[in-house]
């Protein structure tokens, strides 16, 4: 299969204070191009409505579905019976049920749904994307950073990348995968549920609305067993530490309202932070104490030309790679401005490909302490670069707003 990421060029110009680029005969992966697909998708991939950012819903892991009286309610508006969701009504996209609203998110935990073959079968979709024009610049776009090689990060990825992981969901187009990052919970310390990944791991944007049965694999195949050897291993060798079932999430209101399939609309705010439970029942350890750390997240990180280094990881799914084994890239980062209005947005040389999205990016800050300061958003078609949104207030109020809403548990 090949890589949907559209290719990219760009003109340079030069102004004072300011460059003035045009990135022109662009389509940049922003939702479902930096997230991977397998064949198995049916439904409508289009929606309407105006949405606001927060969700919360789940499951206890015992079978019972924990909705509100007012949720159940309004999903029964939609013609959705959370009481039959687990025979298969989340297989419904039709444009009228696929929920886009704050408080119209679920998650209900579906036991075994992930199992072996689903995880490895996640995959990158075999389709091309339209080219768009996306021209404005915020102040600063440096030149294209020259490829960084990704590097296999040396199993087993517990003792490497504690806080690494691959999500998974459903989306119209099939089974889909992103990768995701364990961090710390300010409400719960250490004893974190919470976990970083994209906005568009989490909801389709603009035309779309939240995405279904997603969970969270830390150190998904941690061994590092190739493709052919994973096709007969067990799920406690493919997901060792357990499958992990978001049961809130949120994403910033600008992702919803901007964010699509392709193009940088919406980039600059493309992050996510949702809430896990563990499939097994929710009494026991946290995800942090389970994988043994969490990372804290930097919301102030200094400019980008003082940050010297910046690793990214994540689980490349779209050719050469197969979504398998753990990557990561090491580069100084640069600026890209895709639009004026929108903040300035890091971007680094790097290989990996779709379903590496929402994998966090680690800066070392000045306590001499790993930071997680953003995460893989957008990137073209034929790897080179990848570019990560900025976190700033807007970022600090989606994660805080989760972690105050499980403060009290």
């Amino acid at each position: 299969m090949r890589s949907i990421r559209p290719s990219f060029t760009v003109r340079r110009g030069r102004g004072p204070g300011r460059a003035s680029r045009a990135l022109t005969a662009v389509a940049l992966v922003s939702a479902l191009a930096m997230t991977a697909t397998a064949c198995s998708g049916d439904g409508d991939d289009n929606a309407d409505g105006t949405p606001s950012a927060t969700a919360t819903a789940g499951g206890t892991g015992d079978g019972k579905i924990r909705i509100s009286d007012d949720l159940r309610r309004r999903l029964k508006d939609h013609g959705i019976d959370v009481d039959k969701w687990k025979n298969g009504a989340w297989k419904n996209w039709d444009r009228e049920d696929w929920l886009r609203e704050a408080n119209d998110f679920i998650n209900p935990i579906i036991k075994g749904l992930w199992d072996p073959d689903r995880m490895r079968d996640a995959d990158d979709p075999d389709r091309g994307v339209d080219d768009n024009d996306i021209t404005g610049d915020q102040g600063v776009t440096d030149p294209t950073p020259p490829p960084v090689k990704a590097q296999a990060v040396t199993p087993p990825y517990h003792a490497q990348a504690a806080t690494s992981g691959k999500l998974l969901f459903d989306a119209p187009d099939g089974t889909m995968v992103c990768s995701a990052t364990v961090v710390t919970d300010p409400a719960h310390p250490g004893k974190s549920n919470l976990v970083w990944t994209a906005g568009h791991c989490v909801h389709a944007g603009k035309k779309g609305g939240w995405y279904r049965n997603i969970a969270f694999v830390p150190s998904y195949n941690d061994q590092g067993k190739s493709a052919a050897a994973l096709e007969t291993a067990g799920r406690s060798e493919v997901a060792p530490y357990g499958v992990w079932w978001a049961d809130a999430a949120k994403t910033s209101q600008q992702w919803i309202n901007e964010g699509g399939q392709t193009g940088g609309n919406g980039a600059s705010y493309d992050f996510a932070v949702i809430h896990v439970t563990p499939e097994q029942g929710s009494a026991g350890k946290s995800l942090e104490e389970t994988v043994g750390g969490a990372l804290p997240v930097d919301f102030d990180a200094p400019a980008v030309s003082k940050v010297e280094s910046i690793t990214a990881k994540g689980y490349p799914a779209a050719a050469p790679y197969d979504g398998q084994l753990l990557y990561q890239c090491q580069d100084k980062p640069g600026r890209l401005s895709i639009d004026q209005s929108d903040p300035t947005m890091y971007r680094i040389g790097c290989t990996m490909t779709g379903g590496s999205s929402g994998g966090g990016w680690v800066e070392t800050g000045a306590d001499g302490k790993p930071a997680l300061v953003s995460n893989t958003s957008i990137g073209p078609v034929n790897a080179g670069w990848l570019a990560g949104p900025r976190l700033g207030d807007v970022a600090k109020s989606v994660y805080e707003s989760v972690s105050k809403q499980f403060a009290g548990q």
